[in-house]
């Protein structure tokens, strides 16, 4: 079975002008990458809710936030050919896109959809699972590089627990 590296984006928004805000991913070797963004000129769209969400403040993207060329650069370096998967897919495949195009760049990389991954037992029993790796892993923060954690081990744990013995 496949042990997916899992990418996660948190974003300014949710509607019509948001953009990426952090992307985190997390490999099935226990490697994790996070990293702020810094808004391009051009992106100002802000949404208070979403803030209160991931618990980024706008000012500290442009203090500790890296420039969207050099994300692209890392995440085609730390990707490249691979297939990583995402649970929002919608939101992601278009925030990555914002993201390349802004750069001038072309992901080296696919995304899809986590849910591809996931046979009929995994589907009903994805929820319960989420909720109970959260509790056990206990992460703090809601920020890209620990959601895509928390995807993975919920990943893994549902197919054991679907898997006959």
């Amino acid at each position: 079975m496949i042990q997916p590296a899992i990418i996660d984006i948190e974003a300014s928004g949710f509607g019509k002008g948001s953009y990426p805000i952090e992307v985190g991913f997390y490999l099935p070797d226990g490697q994790a990458y996070c990293t702020l963004i810094a808004p391009e000129p051009a992106w100002s769209h802000w949404d208070d809710s979403a803030e209160r969400i991931h618990g980024i403040r706008r000012e500290l993207l442009f203090e500790k936030g890296s420039r969207a060329l050099d994300v692209c650069n890392d995440l085609n370096d730390k990707l490249r050919g691979q297939c990583v998967y995402c649970d929002a897919w919608a939101y992601d495949y278009v925030w990555l896109g914002k993201l390349f195009d802004a750069a001038e760049r072309v992901p080296l990389f696919q995304v899809k959809d986590i849910r591809d991954l996931l046979g009929e037992c995994e589907q009903k029993l994805w929820h319960a699972t989420r909720a109970a790796v959260e509790l056990r892993l206990q992460l703090r923060r809601h920020r890209a590089s620990s959601d895509a954690r928390m995807l993975f081990e919920t990943l893994l744990e549902a197919r054991k627990l679907c898997t006959p013995d």
